[in-house]
């Protein structure tokens, strides 16, 4: 769209004495000021300020500067964080992301646990990770910090303790959202307690659980938890005939998105 200013976001990896890397992020959108204090009866009022579409950006170069910011947001892979033994390590995002002038915009921390060397789950291993992920609430325009996490059964009592170290560290006016399981948003009820504005269930890659949820979403039947009423996270090689009524739809793309990829899903879900 020409009218439209292009904003880069960039990315600069610097070696540090051959061993550490540094990331250097500079924001050339708009910066907007925010409120100095977010009740939790004002986050209904924030989660509004949000796009009814939102894209998410993964680990590659994205040009997205064509987008409407007032009709599609970005939700773009901020972070990667490890959990290894007793080790917590944070990668940044490597790939430049290019956004329009008032895009809103989530950042995203994606946290993978080794499988050969599980972690420890420890008191100093959430403060590690806490610490990587509510950095990211500083970035501007950073409306909401999403964390990506499948957590097995046994790191729920894990996940639940740092998304409330991450809350107590975020700024206040932050948001906070996870993704979700299908499976936790229905007859699994654990996230209505936890500390978060969203739960994002995600209704693609759902393997042998896919027919059973279909069916439910063509009868009409949505999720039972609260956390996962609002929003729903689809994929472009999955879609969706039906889908529980939502006020947010979040978008994943395996390949790199393209004008003619977004129109494509704005038709497919009449947004």
């Amino acid at each position: 769209m020409h009218h439209l200013v292009r904003y880069r976001l960039r990315l600069f990896v610097i070696g540090l004495a051959g061993a550490s890397l540094l990331l250097v992020a500079a924001f050339r959108f708009q910066k907007g000021e925010r409120p100095a204090f977010l009740s939790a009866t004002a986050s209904s009022s924030r989660m509004s300020q949000l796009p009814p579409v939102i894209l998410w950006a993964w680990e590659r170069p994205e040009q997205l500067d064509f987008i409407d910011p007032q009709k599609i947001g970005v939700a773009f892979l901020a972070r990667t964080i490890f959990l290894r033994g007793d080790q917590t390590v944070g990668r940044p995002r490597f790939q430049p992301l290019a956004l329009p002038a008032g895009a809103r915009v989530i950042a995203v921390a994606r946290i993978e646990s080794d499988r050969h060397d599980a972690p420890t789950l420890s008191p100093a291993q959430i403060r590690a990770a806490a610490n990587e992920i509510a950095q990211l609430g500083n970035l501007p325009n950073v409306l909401m910090v999403q964390v990506d996490f499948d957590a097995t059964k046994g790191e729920r009592t894990f996940y639940r303790e740092l998304l409330s170290e991450v809350r107590a560290k975020l700024p206040s006016a932050t948001l906070l959202s996870i993704t979700a399981l299908a499976s936790w948003c229905k007859g699994d009820n654990w996230l209505d307690d936890l500390p978060v504005d969203e739960a994002v269930p995600m209704l693609f890659r759902m393997g042998i659980e896919r027919k059973q949820f279909l069916s439910q979403f063509a009868a009409g039947e949505r999720f039972s938890s609260q956390r996962c009423q609002a929003s729903a996270g689809v994929s472009t090689d999955e879609p969706l005939a039906q889908l529980p009524r939502v006020e947010r739809l979040y978008v994943f793309n395996p390949g790199v998105w393209s004008p003619a990829d977004v129109n494509h899903l704005l038709e497919t879900y009449n947004k």
